[in-house]
């Protein structure tokens, strides 16, 4: 049994996903705790318009770095951790190796093409870029991208996908950046905690709509009227009402789906939040104008992923501030619409976690429960999603140094931010990967488009009215300070 226990620990996904997050991020707060900037040198993507100054090393301690290096170092990072989690997962190296270098090099190229100022700035950085207009996408278009471009190629050149397969590995890498999203979310938490108690009790009021009205609603939907299985209803609940694709990935693990089931939920995830970032901070700026924080408290209930979510924030910031000062002559202070959108979010996402405990328990000890067995309490252990443990390890870690002393906030939010850079990576090849996998003809047999009509009815039939209607309840007549 002890030796079964060891092997498992390093040869599969969920739990390689956590020895590799944690990785990153011991590494990554090695500069707050021994002064040393060990990551500093990774490649971080900005929004740009020309293409030598798309990437560059993510630290200023790395300023002189030529940005090539910077890229290069991050692969061979990548590769060589990313190698030694596949010899515990068995597959063959020389294969891995090779795959895996052209998923970063595809997966890579997306991203940046992502954050081109026509495709990524935001109505706040037209001006900047000397620009009249953009798609305002923000740099997560380089998501879309990749799944469209893994889409052409799992669809029209199978034989592509197939030879890339050992590298290949959509939950492995969104695994690992669920764990590295910790630390980040453990930062924003305690900054959160700082600003007025009144926003912050409201955004804690948000996980109530989320978990047990959203999810609810919508798993309901799903099985009473779509007739979806319940492995298919609780990630698609998960997906459409929570954080999108982590809560879609982690639900999907704690009751054993599919991982098919998981991957078909995030692709729909990205493309509707997508739309969403081009939709509502028009209509807040339109009709909630004159109730700015019910604006950013919707933006944080109704997006489903966090940089879609937070990026809403930001644009429904300036176009509300740009408005209310030509109409009113009222300047408020930025950032105050887009930290309530930050805050509702980041307590949602937060809870994840628990979540998915509490749906492993009522799947073990109800759902799958034969008449007169006995579940012994192991199971749930076999069941809970393993990266759940890095993900609220690296939270919890970052949210007590911040609660120990205020004073190394600073040097942690750069510690985020560096260890975030792979987690972007990591979301470009996972969509890269979904797509490469996704089969049209395969995904239609097995319900896409059921899945469809069911996140379109749920998300334009009430979770985005529900949401406007939430935000009106808690942030009404509350408003953002005045320069």
């Amino acid at each position: 049994m002890e030796g079964k226990t060891k092997n498992t620990l390093f040869s599969n996904e969920d739990w390689l996903a956590v020895w590799l997050g944690l990785f990153i991020f011991c590494l990554g707060i090695t500069k707050v705790c021994c002064g040393i900037d060990v990551l500093g040198w990774v490649v971080k993507n900005s929004v740009w318009m020309d293409l030598g100054k798309s990437f560059a090393a993510v630290s200023k301690t790395y300023t002189g770095m030529p940005p090539i290096i910077s890229l290069v170092l991050t692969y061979l990072f990548l590769l060589v951790i990313m190698t030694i989690g596949a010899m515990g997962l068995g597959v063959s190296l020389k294969k891995f190796i090779l795959s895996f270098s052209i998923v970063f090099g595809i997966s890579f190229v997306c991203w940046t093409l992502g954050h081109y100022a026509y495709i990524a700035a935001t109505p706040d950085q037209l001006q900047k870029f000397g620009i009249g207009w953009s798609c305002n996408l923000t740099g997560e278009a380089g998501l879309i991208i990749a799944l469209l471009v893994g889409l052409c190629i799992g669809n029209f050149f199978p034989q592509v996908t197939n030879a890339l397969k050992e590298g290949i590995k959509p939950e492995w890498y969104i695994k690992t950046a669920i764990v590295i999203l910790g630390a980040g979310l453990g930062v924003k938490a305690v900054e959160a905690l700082g600003l007025a108690t009144s926003v912050i009790f409201r955004g804690f009021c948000a996980i109530v709509e989320a978990y047990l009205i959203y999810w609810a609603v919508v798993y309901f939907i799903a099985r009473r009227y779509f007739k979806f299985s319940r492995e298919w209803a609780a990630p698609l609940a998960s997906g459409i009402s929570i954080c999108g694709v982590s809560a879609a990935i982690a639900t999907g693990a704690a009751i054993k789906a599919k991982p098919r089931v998981a991957i078909m939920v995030s692709s729909l995830v990205v493309v509707f939040a997508v739309i969403e970032l081009i939709l509502l901070p028009f209509l807040s700026q339109i009709f909630l104008y004159q109730e700015p924080m019910v604006a950013g408290a919707w933006m944080g209930l109704a997006v489903k992923t966090d940089g879609a979510a937070v990026a809403s924030g930001a644009i429904t910031d300036s176009l509300i501030r740009a408005k209310v000062l030509a109409l009113q002559g009222i300047n408020y202070k930025e950032g105050w619409i887009l930290m309530t959108a930050t805050t509702t979010k980041i307590f949602i996402d937060v809870f994840i976690g628990i979540w998915a405990f509490i749906l492993a328990l009522v799947w073990v000890y109800a759902i799958e429960k034969k008449p007169g067995e006995k579940v012994k309490p192991i199971e749930m252990w076999h069941r809970f999603p393993k990266f759940v443990i890095g993900y609220c390890f690296t939270f919890l870690v970052m949210l007590a140094l911040c609660l120990i002393s205020s004073g190394l906030i600073p040097g942690l939010k750069e510690v985020t931010e560096q260890c975030d850079v792979f987690r972007k990576i990591f979301f470009a090849m996972t969509f890269f990967s979904i797509g490469a996998v996704s089969n049209f003809r395969q995904l239609w047999q097995e319900g896409i488009g059921r899945l469809t009509a069911v996140y379109v009815l749920c998300l334009f039939g009430f979770i985005i009215w529900v949401g406007l209607f939430i935000s009106w309840i808690f942030f009404h007549g509350i408003k953002p300070p005045v320069v």
